[in-house]
C-alpha cells in the first residue's frame, strides 16, 4: 500500500516499506540508477529506524507508465536537544534525490516536514533542487579506484603516508575480519574512538540493524589480543566504505588506524570490489588531511536544505559547541557509553 502525498502530475507519493515487493522493486530501481549509495536503499532506512527509533520516510516519484522514475530517502528526526527535521539520510553522509523528479521529490519533501511539524529538510548529496539553499564548502569527499595488487595498492600511497604504512607492518598486529561476532568489539572501540573526539557515541542497536540488514563487515587490528582499531565497512555496487572506524589511545604509537585501513584495501579487493569511499570529512580538519595523505582527492559535497524558522544545528565545529565537546572529551568512558547513545540518536 501506498500513502499519496500531492496531487502533481510526476506521481509523487509515500512509498510503504513495510510492503516487501514496493521496497524490493524501489531497490532495484536503486542498484540499476548512476550515483546511487547504501544510503539510498530502503534497509538503511528500516535499520535507521529499528536502531534509533527515528521514523524512515520514503518518497517516491513515478513515471507516466506507473515505474520509478526516481526516489527520495528521509528520516524524521526529532530530538529534545536537538529540534526536528526531515533528513536525506538520517545517519548517512549521502542520500539526496535519485534519479529525476528533482523539484517534485522536494516539493512532496517539504509538504510532508509541514505536515510533520518539521521547520527544515536537510538533503545531503545529489542534485539541488531549484531555490534550494546549497552548501558546498562544509564537506569534502574521498574516493579512489582500487588498485589490482597490495604492491600496487602500497605504490599508489603517497610516499610519507606509505613509510607510516610500512611502519605499521612492522609492529606486532593481527587483523581479523568477520560479521556480527565482531561487533561488540568493535563498539567499545568505536566508543572510545569517539568519546575521545568530544561526541557522543551511537546505539549499538543502530550497528546491529545495520550489520543484520545490509552488506557489511568488521575489520579489526589486535596488540597482544586486545583490539586497538576497528571499522565496520559497508559494500555496494563495488565499492567499499569504511563507514564506522576508531582506534584507542594506543591505537596511535601502533600506527594501528594505517595498518586498518590497508588491510581493508586489500580485503576489499578480495571482495570484488574495485574502489574504496573514504566518506566525507569537514573542510580543513585532520581527518580531511589524514585521507588527502593517502592519495585520495577531496572534493567538495554538496549538501542542500530548505527550512522555515530557527532551524537545527548540529555540526560539532560551531564554536557554541566548544565547551561542551571538552567536557564530553574529560567524560570516564562507561558514563560517556551511557550517555550517548541518548543523544546521539537525535542528531541523525
Amino acid at each position: 500500500m501506498t500513502m499519496p502525498l500531492l496531487e502533481m502530475p510526476l506521481g509523487v507519493r509515500e512509498a510503504d516499506l513495510a510492503d516487501v515487493r514496493e521496497s524490493g522493486a524501489i531497490d532495484a530501481f536503486v542498484r540499476n540508477c548512476p550515483g546511487a549509495t547504501p544510503f539510498h536503499l530502503t534497509a538503511w532506512s528500516r535499520a535507521v529506524e529499528r536502531g534509533c527509533g527515528q521514523r524512515a520516510r520514503y518518497l517516491v516519484a513515478n513515471r507516466a507508465d506507473g515505474g520509478i522514475g526516481g526516489v527520495l530517502p528521509l528520516t524524521e528526526m526529532r530530538s529534545p536537544l536537538f529540534g526536528k527535521a526531515l533528513v536525506s539520510t538520517g545517519f548517512g553522509v549521502d542520500g539526496g534525490v535519485l534519479g529525476g523528479g528533482v523539484d517534485a521529490l522536494a516539493a512532496g519533501a517539504w509538504e510532508l516536514a509541514q505536515r510533520l511539524g518539521c521547520p527544515g529538510v536537510e538533503l545531503r548529496g545529489g542534485p539541488a533542487p531549484t531555490g534550494w539553499e546549497t552548501d558546498e564548502t562544509s564537506y569534502l569527499g574521498f574516493v579512489r579506484d582500487l588498485a589490482a595488487t597490495e604492491e600496487g595498492e602500497m605504490l599508489a600511497i603517497p610516499r610519507k603516508q606509505r613509510a607510516e604504512v610500512r611502519r605499521a607492518l612492522g609492529f606486532d598486529l593481527e587483523v581479523v575480519t568477520g560479521g556480527e561476532a565482531l561487533l561488540p568489539e568493535h563498539y567499545r572501540v568505536y566508543a572510545e574512538s569517539v568519546r575521545n573526539l568530544g561526541t557522543p557515541v551511537f546505539p549499538a542497536k543502530l550497528f546491529r540493524s545495520v550489520a543484520g540488514a545490509m552488506d557489511t563487515d568488521v575489520l579489526t587490528v589486535r596488540h597482544e589480543g586486545h583490539a586497538v582499531a576497528s571499522v565496520l565497512s559497508l559494500y555496494f555496487q563495488g565499492t567499499v566504505y569504511p563507514y564506522w572506524g576508531g582506534g584507542t589511545a594506543a591505537a596511535r604509537g601502533l600506527r594501528a588506524n594505517d595498518r586498518m585501513y590497508f588491510a581493508l584495501m586489500n580485503h576489499a579487493r578480495g571482495r570484488g570490489c574495485v574502489r574504496f569511499d573514504f566518506g566525507r570529512s569537514k573542510t580543513g580538519t585532520g581527518a580531511a588531511a589524514f585521507k588527502k595523505n593517502w592519495g585520495f582527492t577531496p572534493v567538495p559535497r554538496s549538501y542542500a536544505k530548505r527550512s522555515e524558522g530557527e532551524t537545527r544545528e548540529v555540526n560539532p565545529l560551531n564554536p557554541k559547541y566548544a565547551a561542551m565537546v571538552a567536557t564530553w572529551q574529560k567524560l570516564p568512558l562507561p558514563v560517556a557509553n551511557l550517555l550517548g547513545p541518548w543523544i546521539s540518536r537525535g542528531l541523525g
